[in-house]
Formats: C-alpha cells, structure tokens, sequence
C-alpha cells in the first residue's frame, strides 16, 4: 500500500503523469489489511474493552462473563455476518463485478471475498477465545 502511494507521489508531482490505479489499490489493499487484522487483533486482546469493573473481577467471574457474551452475542453476530457476507461475495464473483470510483474499473470481487474470510478467521479465533474463556472458569486463572 505504501508502494502504490509513494509511486502515486512521485508520479502525479515529479513527472506529471498521475496513475488510474493508485486510489483503488490503496483503499483494497488497506481494507484488506484492516479486515484481516481483526483476528490478530482478538488473539492479542487488542479490542476496545470497557474493564472498568472486569479488570477487579476473579478470574473465574472474567472467564464466566466472557463465555456468556461470546456464546450469546460475538457467535451469532459473527455467524450473521458470515452468512450475509458470503452472499454479498458470491453475487459480486458472478456478476464479475467492477469499482466505479476511478477510471481504471478494477475488479472488486477479490476484495469482497475479503468480508466473509475476516468473518470466518473472527469465528475461529473466537473459538479459541470461548474455550479459553471456559478454562478461566473451570481452573480459576486464565491459560
């Protein structure tokens, strides 16, 4: 993505040539990059959490409360944004779909297919998160 900037940079101002290309690769490739950090970034505890009351709680409190919340709110949001996002991917593929934002009409379904592999690598991670979750509660420290 920096590549694509720079080379924009240099193209537009030193050579006078600006690229068709530059502005659609560079918000794929940071989108891309964004989604697909998102499960790192749940592996790390690298999300916004409100622990104003969490962080004082025992370990087998955190592990219970994060189980429930994982159980009945992150999986079926998840999920639903799996499903939705999966068709949202395949209509893209079929119809061959192409970004209108620049003269250079990319094609947009490789970065769609994006949306429901972020949402598959969350899930899994997730699963990972819940069994850890379960442990803090069965052995009263987190693993």
């Amino acid at each position: 993505m920096v590549v694509c900037l720079v080379y924009e940079v240099f193209a537009r101002y030193l050579f006078s040539a600006p690229t068709v290309w530059a502005y659609d690769m560079t918000y794929m490739l940071y989108g891309s990059h964004f989604m697909l950090g998102a499960a790192y970034t749940l592996a790390v505890q690298g999300h916004i959490r409100t622990d104003f009351f969490y962080r004082l709680w025992p370990p087998r409190w955190q592990g219970a409360v994060d189980a429930i919340l994982y159980a009945c709110l992150f999986f079926p949001g998840i999920g639903f944004f799996l499903v939705e996002s999966t068709d949202f991917a395949v209509t893209s593929w079929v119809r061959q779909e192409l970004g209108i934002s620049s003269p250079w009409n990319p094609p947009i379904y490789p970065f769609k297919t994006v949306i429901p592999v972020t949402a598959a690598l969350l899930i899994l991670q997730g699963i990972s998160e819940f069994i850890k979750s379960l442990y803090a509660v069965i052995h009263g420290e987190w693993p």
